[in-house]
């Protein structure tokens, strides 16, 4: 039996857990303008799991799939927190 395959989808359930908060925060004290924090190693990540063997190819295009979604998940974030749906740092003016 192969456990690569059960060792690669807790990985992913670790990164979906992990930057679910990294999201939060970032968009709490920096807001949508750290995007680039996230989607720049997300396209090098992707870039580069095109160069490693099987294994390791998967976990850095997981990951940086992971971060890829995180981008867009910040956006999605500060669309929350002008609606009222998430917190709102009160020490940070907010675009509208």
């Amino acid at each position: 039996m192969n456990g690569q395959g059960i060792l690669i989808g807790l990985i992913c359930f670790v990164i979906i857990g992990v930057f679910h908060p990294v999201v939060i925060k970032l968009e709490y004290y920096f807001g949508k303008k750290v995007w680039w924090m996230l989607a720049l190693p997300g396209v090098i990540l992707i870039l580069i799991s095109t160069l490693l063997p099987s294994f390791w190819s998967i976990l850095a295009g997981v990951l940086g799939a992971g971060l890829m979604w995180s981008t867009l998940e910040i956006f999605m974030q500060h669309k929350r927190v002008l609606q009222g749906r998430a917190k709102r740092n009160p020490n940070r003016h907010y675009d509208e």
